[in-house]
């Protein structure tokens, strides 16, 4: 019998996809990129580059701390072009009940090593000015960053290479097979190790993956320095994240290092076209005029959207697949892709080459989702 060309064939060259190559290589193993269009593309263009630890559970949180601070350990190593801001994030208050919020998360936070701070209305003023008047506070979470995404693709992908990784662009799979991938110009990659990181196509790709597209828009400004300063997120942004079928909108916005504005967010189930709507646009901008009335005045250069690969748990899928142990999952992200993927990199990782993981791997196991089809 032949001995696979490669240890490991990785398919997408997402964010997440080119994090697992790199830590692949890492390790030593034999790997081969696979991605069907562009490195960087798909929900990793599209996404907005917030490294955040979010707290929706214990699980969550373990996952997204653990990634950020892998993301502070390769900050001096990102080229500039990756645009790594550490802007911090403030979750803003629009009322007493969203105040409340503010400190049951200041609570969760500080008893998990994590340094807030609470912000009353006047703070909230002094830290961004051109937030409209009557809001009562919110949490700094000074530790968040900003990232530009495709960028750092690439940089994890570069990294891989110059391990001695293969990188196949512009090169579909059909299949997967028990011992590699089909392409669809019908060349076969083989392979000891499939990692399936095709996000929200990785259903296609494995049957019985319970993960479905979520589309989401986007809105990028002219360039308009020091309008603001942190990340911005209303805490109504969680209760619309909850909703896990109704189209939903909230102010989330991003001051990028070129001094322009990337604005969010919005979440639709069961949509499948790429098309800009205008009605949804228009609901997400007004909720972040109601934020910044400012933004109003200003000029946006264009608008797009793409899918996010979400599960019914809001937790990724890391590890084997049921049906078939050389296949693994590294999909399921949804809008946390760009913060987790380092740490997904590292889990899955320690499964292949059966090390202890520095976190419990249990609740992102692809076994932890009874299977379909």
């Amino acid at each position: 019998m032949t001995a696979p060309v490669y240890d490991v064939v990785v398919i997408g060259g997402g964010i997440v996809g080119a994090a697992c190559a790199a830590e692949c290589s890492a390790e030593g193993l034999r790997v081969a990129i696979v991605e069907a269009k562009m490195i960087g593309g798909g929900a990793t263009a599209a996404g907005m580059g917030h490294l955040v630890v979010m707290d929706d559970s214990e699980a969550q949180f373990a996952l997204t701390r653990y990634s950020q601070l892998l993301w502070e350990d390769v900050r001096e190593e990102l080229p500039g072009e990756v645009e790594y801001d550490a802007c911090g994030t403030i979750w803003v208050a629009a009322d007493e009940e969203e105040m409340g919020e503010v400190e049951r998360k200041q609570r969760f936070y500080s008893e998990r090593g994590v340094a807030v701070e609470v912000l009353d209305a006047r703070a909230l003023a002094e830290a961004e000015p051109n937030l409209r008047a009557g809001l009562v506070g919110g949490l700094r979470v000074a530790g968040d960053s900003v990232i530009y995404p495709p960028c750092a693709a690439q940089f994890f992908v570069d990294r891989a290479l110059q391990r001695g990784a293969a990188l196949f662009v512009g090169k579909a799979v059909q299949e997967i097979t028990l011992d590699g991938v089909r392409l669809r110009d019908g060349s076969v990659i083989s392979a000891g190790v499939i990692v399936n990181a095709a996000g929200s196509w990785s259903p296609s790709l494995t049957a019985g993956v319970d993960v479905k597209k979520r589309k989401g828009h986007l809105v990028i400004t002219d360039r308009y320095p020091q309008f603001l300063r942190h990340q911005l997120v209303e805490l109504g942004y969680l209760k619309s994240a909850h909703s896990l079928t109704a189209d939903s909108v909230a102010f989330n916005i991003q001051p990028r290092r070129t001094g322009q504005l990337l604005i969010g967010s919005s979440r639709q189930y069961e949509v499948n076209d790429t098309t800009v709507e205008t009605g949804i646009l228009s609901r997400m901008l007004s909720r972040a005029i109601e934020y910044l009335p400012g933004l109003g005045k200003l000029s946006s250069l264009r608008a797009w959207t793409g899918f996010r690969a979400a599960t019914p748990d809001k937790l990724p899928l890391i590890g084997p697949a049921v049906a078939q142990p050389r296949l693994y999952l590294a999909t399921g992200h949804e809008g946390l892709g760009i913060t987790t993927s380092l740490g997904t990199a590292k889990l899955l990782v320690d499964q292949i080459v059966n090390r202890t993981p520095k976190i419990d791997v249990a609740p992102y196991l692809p076994s932890r989702v009874p299977a379909h089809g």
